[in-house]
């Protein structure tokens, strides 16, 4: 009895113990996020609303209302917001399907993976000098056109522009997309859709009342990857055209670049909250969405 005793009083401390040591352990990562991320966050809020890093005098919300009256804000945002309703869905659409169709036994089932992972491999300034090869005036898509008895179009600088960087984007990221689905497939239970087939559920049955259900989770990180890498495309469109590029390609990062050079410190951290701003409120929608939708899966 004495020994159940000391080993019921020694189950606290033990717990306690451990606590300690997993704060010990977490501490210096939470105090990297603080330093690094929390802290600079609230010095750009404090920066958008003030009149100037250096008299520090409260405006509260005039550098927003000024930064919504700026027709190159609005151009940057609209350019942005028009290429990510575009390009994400594909993202996710394309590479979602590209992943059940590895999944089927077809041939050459190991060259279509290559050929789709091998883009993770090159480097941007790689990549970007090829789409300089193909969609240059006298490119080989160009050559291609003219076959046809079409002119040559210089398809940077029109309005077919934002089509060549989407197909940029879709080259690049579907490779790593398709690996996740792929992942997510191989772990949807097999006694299920076995059992599918037995009741004689379709292949569209199977996928919408099964495959989709356990591939929510994939579906919303695969999602907010998408949308993240979509507003980094900037790296890209600024190799191929620059600081100022055709109109249909000024995305906010233009915008906050060209504001960063002026040393518009006001403006760009008024920028830089909106996006924030916005980027949380996609990504809350998207978690609610998807915890609403694959609730029944998780019970």
């Amino acid at each position: 009895m004495k020994l159940r005793g000391n080993d019921n009083i020694g189950r606290p401390k033990k717990r306690s113990r451990d606590i300690i040591n997993d704060i010990l352990w977490l501490a210096p990562s939470f105090l990297g996020v603080i330093v690094f991320y929390i802290a600079p966050f609230f010095i750009i809020v404090q920066y958008a609303m003030v009149d100037s890093p250096i008299r520090r005098n409260f405006v509260f919300l005039d550098n927003f209302f000024n930064l919504f009256q700026n027709q190159a804000f609005l151009t940057a945002g609209s350019n942005t917001l028009k290429f990510s309703i575009a390009a994400v869905p594909l993202a996710v659409v394309l590479s979602l399907l590209i992943a059940l169709m590895l999944e089927a036994r077809i041939p050459l089932k190991s060259y279509f993976r290559t050929f789709f992972l091998s883009p993770l491999m090159v480097p941007v300034a790689s990549v970007v000098l090829i789409w300089q090869v193909l969609f240059h005036p006298n490119g080989a898509v160009n050559e291609l056109v003219m076959l046809f008895g079409a002119d040559s179009i210089d398809w940077m600088q029109s309005e077919h522009s934002q089509i060549v960087v989407v197909v940029l984007f879709l080259w690049k990221n579907l490779g790593f997309n398709m690996i996740l689905f792929m992942a997510a497939l191989s772990n949807i239970p097999r006694e299920l859709l076995e059992t599918a087939d037995v009741e004689g559920a379709g292949p569209f049955r199977k996928f919408f009342y099964i495959k989709i259900r356990y591939l929510s989770p994939t579906l919303l990180f695969v999602t907010i990857l998408s949308l993240i890498n979509s507003f980094k495309v900037f790296r890209e469109v600024y190799l191929l055209t620059g600081d100022y590029p055709y109109g249909d390609l000024y995305m906010l990062q233009h915008f906050m670049n060209n504001i960063f050079r002026s040393l518009d410190y006001q403006r760009l951290a008024a920028a830089a909250v909106v996006m924030t701003i916005s980027m949380v409120i996609i990504i809350l929608v998207l978690f609610i969405t998807e915890h609403r939708f694959g609730k029944d899966v998780e019970e």
